[in-house]
């Protein structure tokens, strides 16, 4: 009888057991289905407009040497460029065309539509800024070349697009705690345009952000390099804001900020096969500063390798804001001497003043990790420190495997729950301990076990 009734607790315990997992599995199929109609990038290659020697096709080429740009370098060839822009803009089929092998110094600019359909941006050659920021139109503080209101537009070739940065760096209140903190050009800017592809470009050296894509929707982005040092402040590669349906795929991000940063009002952000580092990791956010309302969904990483950045999988709001950041994830993702591989942080704070605390906060939820590996150089290699009035919930982490440096890693929860999937090291189970809503379910399954 004894035999019996110990076979039978045991028979109980793996039932519940099994039933348990079969809940995680079931939220987390749940949480993420809507993923189902996003996971696969179209791979429709856009057209690509090609200079042949023996004549145009049916493009209207419009060369910005033949409205009297220089291509030295020195001289100011911004009227080049916009008489140039005038005339592509309004005939259809037209190729805007920076040829190679010339040096284009071109103002602060605004390139404006609506424009003709099929319009092509061609640069082969380098466009460059002014370098100097006192000589900088104060009307334009925070924009270079900005692009705005264009529809199914390409942007592609072989060229450089250079911010000449060094002077704005060594100006910056990041560097030199003296100075007042002032805002700087952004390289290149898209703005409220929709149906945009940007293939094959290099960044590099931009005073503040090097691409901003701004208020725009359907944006396929293939191919681009982006550089600048390791210690040039706020020269995030690829900025997200306010945009739906972005897609980055192959792209090569070495910076002084984030490699990419997605922000408020932003959805439906796909990631493919990117390599970051330097910089400060691939980060959402930050959100909710000077109490805003914040909101990212439904963004995929998919296939990244980062080296030797300050973060690795970020997610950073600031105390006192609100809306939420959910369902996001982060997979296939190799690291190596990373300092905090995966992060949330709630408590974000990147200023001189200290930030009080407060108790509403952006909530952050259906968060996955899945198949991560690499090397952290900080102890705690997974670090979800989330508002106690607002915390983190639903937080996967299936197969994720972090070494630390020196042979240990920690994992560090304040007020995140969420489910354990796979293997995952370094341990986890602050994260999966307290997850109220799993518990419930499986309660609900739970069977009368006395005997």
């Amino acid at each position: 009888m004894a035999k019996t009734k110990i076979l039978f607790i045991l028979f109980l315990v793996l039932l519940i057991e099994s039933l348990g997992s079969a809940l995680e599995k079931n939220l987390e199929e749940e949480i993420f289905s809507e993923f189902e109609d996003f996971d696969d990038i179209n791979e429709d290659e856009e057209e690509v407009f090609e200079l042949q020697k023996n004549g145009r096709g049916n493009k209207v080429l419009v060369n910005v040497d033949s409205f009297g740009a220089a291509g030295d370098g020195t001289s100011d060839d911004t009227k080049a460029f916009v008489d140039a822009w005038n005339q592509a803009c309004s005939k259809r089929r037209s190729v805007f065309l920076v040829p190679s092998g010339r040096i284009y110094l071109v103002n602060a600019t605004r390139f404006s539509g609506p424009c003709a359909n099929r319009l092509i941006i061609q640069v082969d050659g380098t466009i460059v800024a002014p370098s100097d920021p006192e000589n900088w139109d104060p009307k334009s503080p925070k924009a270079w070349l900005v692009f705005n209101n264009l529809t199914g537009t390409t942007f592609q070739g072989n060229g450089v697009i250079d911010g000449s940065g060094s002077k704005w760096w060594a100006a910056s209140c990041k560097k030199n705690k003296t100075n007042p903190c002032k805002a700087a050009p952004r390289a290149l800017t898209i703005d409220s345009s929709s149906g945009i592809r940007v293939k094959g470009l290099t960044f590099q050296n931009s005073q503040q952000m090097h691409f901003v894509i701004s208020r725009s929707d359907s944006v396929r982005v293939n191919g681009i390099k982006i550089s600048s040092p390791g210690d040039s402040p706020n020269t995030d590669g690829i900025h997200i804001s306010e945009s739906t349906n972005v897609v980055l795929q192959d792209c090569k991000i070495g910076t002084g900020d984030d490699c990419v940063s997605i922000v408020n009002a932003s959805s439906n952000i796909k990631m493919k096969t990117i390599h970051c580092g330097p910089g400060h990791g691939i980060s959402i956010g930050s959100l909710g500063k000077d109490d805003s309302v914040g909101i990212v969904t439904r963004v995929v990483l998919d296939t990244a390798f980062l080296k030797g950045t300050a973060n690795g999988l970020r997610i950073k709001t600031w105390q006192g804001g609100s809306g939420y950041v959910r369902t996001v994830r982060f997979q296939n993702v190799r690291m190596e001497d990373v300092s905090n591989p995966i992060i949330i942080d709630q408590f974000y704070c990147d200023s001189q003043k200290p930030c009080h605390n407060q108790t509403s906060a952006v909530e952050i939820s259906e968060v996955m990790y899945r198949n991560v590996s690499g090397t952290s150089k900080s102890q705690k290699a997974m670090k979800f420190a989330c508002s106690d009035t607002v915390p983190c919930s639903h937080i996967t982490l299936d197969n994720v495997n972090l070494e630390g440096r020196d042979g240990t890693a920690e994992v560090y929860c304040n007020s995140a729950t969420g489910i354990i999937a796979g293997y995952v090291h370094p341990e986890a189970e602050c994260l999966n301990s307290s997850d109220k809503k799993i518990e419930q379910k499986i309660e609900e399954y739970n069977v009368h076990t006395e005997l």
